[in-house]
C-alpha cells in the first residue's frame, strides 16, 4: 500500500503542483516489445575501419501523444571481433538512415579498451518527423495537457534512454554493466536526464548544458527582461549597420537566423493566455519546464548511486547561464569552465572558442570514459579559489588551493571585467586573458589582478590538467564574481 501511494504521488504530482513536471515512466522506458526496431543495415565491417562492425536501426521512442509515435535512427557500433562489450557509451548522430562512423575519440574507445556504442539520431523538435510539424505538436499538447512531457527536454531523454533499450536487446553484442552518456547542448540534456532518472546508467558527460538555469532564455517568449531585449536590439542594430568591430559581416543574419530557430521550441505568451493559463502557472512553466535536466536537484541522489558527473561548459554560453550560482551553491561540483568559450555555432557568428570542438573539452571525453570504465587514474578535487582586495595597491590578490594528491601538469588563471549578463548576445563576445600559474607551497597558486581603472567588476577562474589513463583531464575552480570598489 505505501508503495502505491508513493507511486501515486509521482506520477500525478504535476496536478497538484504548480510546476507541470514531465514524468518518466520507467516501464515504458525499458519495454522492449513497443520499440517497433526496423533493421536498415545488419550488423556490417565498416569499409572505413575493419576494426569496428555497425549496425543501423530505427525504433519508435515514444508514442508522443494519441497517434503521433516518434521514431529516430541508431548506429549501434562494436568492435569486428565477436565478444560482448560491458562497457557502454551512448552518443549521437544525425537523423539521416545510414550508419554513422565514429569521432577519434569514439573510434579509439571502440578499437582500443572494447567500448560498445549506440548513436542516436537526435536532433531539434522541428527537424525531426514529420518534419516541420512536430514542434507544433508538441506546443499544443503542452498547452492543453500542462504536462511537461510534451517539452523539448523531456523527448531528448527519452530518446537516450530508449536507444540504450533498444541496443540491450542485441544480447550478444551488449550487456549491461557501466554505460556512460554524452552529448553537447540539447544532447546534453538528455544526458542529464538519462543520469537522473534511467538506474541503467552509470556516468554522465553534460557538454554546453545547464546544471542548473533557464538554457538560452526564456521558454515562454515575451518574458525575457525587458533591459536585455533592448540591450540585444541595439546590438543587432549596430551589427547591421558595421558598426562592431572585430565580427564578420555574417554576425548579424546568423544570429538573427539563430533567434528563429530557437523559438521553433518555445511558446508565444499569448497562446498560453489564450488557453486560460493564470499568470503563475505560466510563470511556473517558464522556470521549470526544464528542471527535468537540472542535475544539481539531484547531487545526493546520484552520489547514492556512485554515478559519476561531469560537466563541460563555457563561461561565454548562455545555454548555461548560472555558473555563479553554480559555483557558490555547490563549490564541489566536477566541471571544467572554457574561458571565453561559446555555445558551438552558428556558422558565421564569429566564435572563436566554440566548446564541443576545444581540445580540452575532446580530451575530457577520453579521460572521463577511461576513469569510470576502467578505473584508470585518481580524479583531483575540485581547486578552491581565494580572493581580496588589496586596496592599497588596487589588485585582486587570487590564491588557488590544489589537490595535493595528484600531479597537475598545467595550472591557468583566467578573468574578464566588466562581463555582460546572462542572455545579452554581447555576453557571448565578451574578451577574457588567462597566465600561466606556478605552484608556491603548499599546493597552493597565487596571482595579482590588476583590473582596468574603470572596472566595476571582475569574474574569474582557473583550470588546472591532469594525467588521466591515456588521456588529460582537465577541470575547474568555480567560476567567482568580485564587485570591485576602485
Amino acid at each position: 500500500m505505501k508503495f502505491l501511494i508513493v507511486f501515486c504521488i509521482v506520477q500525478f504530482s504535476f496536478l497538484y503542483s504548480d510546476v507541470p513536471l514531465g514524468i518518466y515512466d520507467k516501464s515504458e522506458v525499458k519495454d522492449s516489445s513497443t520499440l517497433e526496431t526496423k533493421v536498415l543495415q545488419d550488423w556490417k565491417i565498416s569499409k572505413k575501419d575493419p576494426a569496428i562492425r555497425q549496425k543501423l536501426i530505427e525504433i519508435t521512442v515514444c508514442e508522443w501523444w494519441p497517434g503521433q509515435k516518434v521514431r529516430l535512427p541508431i548506429t549501434l557500433i562494436a568492435p569486428a571481433k565477436s565478444g560482448v562489450c560491458k562497457n557502454i557509451l551512448v552518443g549521437n548522430m544525425g537523423l539521416n538512415l545510414k550508419p554513422a562512423f565514429p569521432n577519434p575519440t569514439y573510434l579509439k574507445l571502440v578499437k582500443d579498451k572494447g567500448v560498445g556504442l549506440v548513436l542516436v539520431g537526435m536532433s531539434t523538435i522541428d527537424a525531426m518527423e514529420p518534419k516541420g510539424k512536430l514542434h507544433l505538436g508538441m506546443k499544443e499538447w503542452l498547452i492543453k495537457t500542462k504536462n511537461a512531457r510534451h517539452s523539448p527536454a523531456w523527448i531528448w531523454g527519452m530518446s537516450d534512454m530508449r536507444a540504450l533499450t533498444a541496443a540491450l536487446e542485441e544480447k550478444k553484442v551488449f550487456e549491461l554493466s557501466k554505460v556512460m552518456v554524452t552529448g553537447g547542448s540539447k544532447r546534453g540534456v538528455g544526458a542529464a536526464i538519462c543520469g537522473i532518472y534511467d538506474d541503467r546508467f552509470t556516468a554522465i558527460l553534460p557538454v554546453v548544458a545547464p546544471p542548473l538555469g533557464i538554457p538560452g532564455g526564456s521558454f515562454v517568449i515575451g518574458l525575457d527582461d525587458p533591459i536585455i531585449v533592448k540591450a540585444n536590439q541595439e546590438f543587432l542594430d549596430n551589427l547591421k549597420a558595421g558598426k562592431v568591430e572585430g565580427l564578420p559581416e555574417t554576425t548579424y543574419q546568423a544570429l538573427t537566423d539563430r533567434k528563429v530557430r530557437r523559438e521553433l521550441h518555445r511558446i508565444p505568451l499569448d497562446h498560453f493566455k489564450a488557453a486560460d493559463w493564470s499568470d503563475k502557472e505560466i510563470e511556473t512553466v517558464n522556470k521549470k519546464v526544464w528542471a527535468v535536466c537540472h542535475v544539481t536537484d539531484h547531487l545526493e541522489m546520484l552520489k547514492r548511486k556512485g554515478t559519476d558527473v561531469f560537466y563541460n561548459v563555457g563561461t561565454n554560453d548562455s545555454v548555461t547561464p548560472e555558473l555563479l550560482e553554480l559555483g557558490q551553491k555547490f563549490p564541489e561540483f566536477r566541471l571544467y569552465i572554457v574561458p571565453g568559450g561559446q555555445h558551438g555555432g552558428p556558422k558565421g557568428a564569429g566564435y572563436t572558442r566554440r566548446v564541443p570542438m576545444e581540445k580540452e573539452v575532446l580530451d575530457n571525453l577520453l579521460a572521463f570514459s577511461e576513469f569510470h570504465f576502467f578505473n584508470q587514474g585518481v580524479w583531483p578535487k575540485t581547486p578552491k579559489a581565494q580572493y581580496k582586495w588589496n586596496e592599497m595597491e588596487k589588485v585582486l590578490e587570487v590564491t588557488i588551493v590544489l589537490d595535493e594528491e595528484v600531479d597537475i601538469l598545467q595550472n591557468q588563471l583566467s578573468w574578464t571585467e566588466d562581463r555582460h549578463k546572462a542572455f545579452e548576445l554581447e555576453l557571448e563576445y565578451d574578451k577574457w586573458e588567462t597566465v600561466n600559474l606556478v605552484k608556491t607551497e603548499n599546493s597552493k597558486l597565487y596571482y595579482e589582478i590588476k583590473p582596468k581603472r574603470n572596472a566595476k567588476r571582475l569574474d574569474f577562474t582557473s583550470s588546472h590538467t591532469v594525467k588521466m589513463g591515456d588521456a588529460k583531464l582537465t577541470i575547474s575552480s568555480p567560476l567567482i564574481s568580485v564587485l570591485l570598489d576602485l
